[in-house]
């Protein structure tokens, strides 16, 4: 029978921290954020201006770029930049193509649906993809599946948490889009992405939180016994 431990206030709050700042990391960051909204910002802008497909296609694309530049001048990671470069520009793309200034936002509106489909399905068959994405991070790995049910268990509850997150998202954005009504769909895309994000980072921090402390992989290896250096 392995002994009991007590719940340490202050590793308590480390771990919150942790978990905390592992979730926002995961997301992209605020910065990341931010950078995924400028340039539909932009687009919206300037289309509801000029009504210039063109002009404000290519105008998003330039200032994606211009945001990742200054993420490599500053040595930060380009994982979530690239991904905003790729993603601004097969929109563009798409848009000057069909001649349909909505389509501008359709790949990341496809690519939101799937996302949380993939988060559905993750949760259903007991891999939460939040678990996965977040247990490396937080020095456990994978042992909140086979070690640790009650993490399992709120892994699994934030996970839902995104999937309506995605769902949320795709029920309003959608009808804007086959309705064509480009300027309240660029609105509707800004005020769906900070604020929301946001909320359902605190609600999984918040499930997170007040789940089993984690079983890290590090601690485990530390029990084993140490050679004996022992000076004669």
């Amino acid at each position: 029978m392995s002994p009991s431990h007590k719940l340490d206030p202050a590793k308590a709050d480390t771990d919150a921290t942790e978990v905390d700042t592992s979730l926002i990391d995961t997301f992209g960051g605020v910065r990341g954020m931010v950078d995924m909204t400028v340039p539909g910002f932009v687009f919206v802008l300037l289309y509801t201006i000029t009504k210039n497909l063109g002009v404000s296609a290519w105008s998003a694309v330039g200032v994606t770029v211009l945001l990742a530049v200054v993420r490599l001048v500053r040595r930060e990671t380009l994982k979530h930049a690239f991904g905003g470069v790729l993603g601004v520009a097969i929109g563009a793309f798409i848009a000057m193509k069909s001649g349909k200034a909505q389509d501008f936002y359709l790949p990341s509106m496809i690519y939101g649906v799937l996302l949380g489909v993939l988060y559905a399905v993750s949760a259903l068959v007991r891999w939460p993809l939040l678990g996965v994405l977040l247990g490396p991070m937080l020095g456990e790995n994978m042992t909140w599946r086979t070690q640790n049910p009650g993490r399992l268990a709120a892994y699994t509850k934030a996970t839902w948490v995104w999937v309506a997150l995605f769902a949320i998202r795709a029920a309003i954005l959608f009808p804007l889009y086959w309705a064509g009504n480009v300027t309240w769909l660029g609105v509707a895309k800004i005020g769906l992405g900070v604020p929301p994000w946001l909320v359902a980072i605190y609600l999984s921090w918040l499930i997170l939180s007040k789940a089993p402390p984690p079983i890290k992989v590090a601690v485990e290896e530390e029990k084993e016994p140490a050679p004996d250096h022992a000076e004669v």
